[in-house]
């Protein structure tokens, strides 16, 4: 089953929110080997000028796939996740995530085609905080392989 076009324009859902904790953003950064003082130690982030223990840069993924689920998971989409490659990801932070923020993102499905015979699925997540204050701006685009 082909991905559907007629989703381009979609928009989903508030998803959230998302309690960001210590120990996420510790396990987090040690996952991707960010070693900075600012991802583990609350003293060293606050010397720093932030309120908390910040996110690596990445870490708005973890939230962004959790919003994008509701893409994969839709039927009507023609999402195969099994056929599913990973293409692009990109970051646009308004602010940094710092442990304590509570946030919900909304899923915007910007282009849904078929190309080559495979299905390209571009995507953007809006995070925005407690206060709806934006925070991070998440793109991916996906590759849903053809059968051919």
């Amino acid at each position: 089953m082909p991905v559907n076009p007629d989703y381009a324009g979609r928009a989903y859902p508030p998803a959230g929110p998302f309690e960001v904790t210590r120990e996420q953003l510790v396990a987090f950064a040690d996952a991707v080997g960010a070693g900075g003082p600012a991802h583990r130690d609350p003293e060293a982030a606050r010397a720093m000028g932030y309120a908390d223990v910040v996110a690596p840069p990445t870490f708005a993924v973890r939230l962004a796939q959790q919003c994008e689920a509701q893409l994969v998971e839709d039927p009507g989409a023609g999402i195969d996740f099994s056929r599913v490659v990973h293409g692009q990801e990109g970051f646009v932070h308004h602010r940094p995530i710092t442990a304590g923020d509570r946030l919900t993102g909304t899923l915007h499905v910007d282009t849904m085609r078929e190309a080559g015979g495979h299905g390209m699925v571009a995507t953007r997540v809006e995070l925005v905080d407690a206060d709806g204050a934006a925070v991070t701006t998440v793109t991916s685009t996906i590759v849903v392989r053809g059968e051919g």
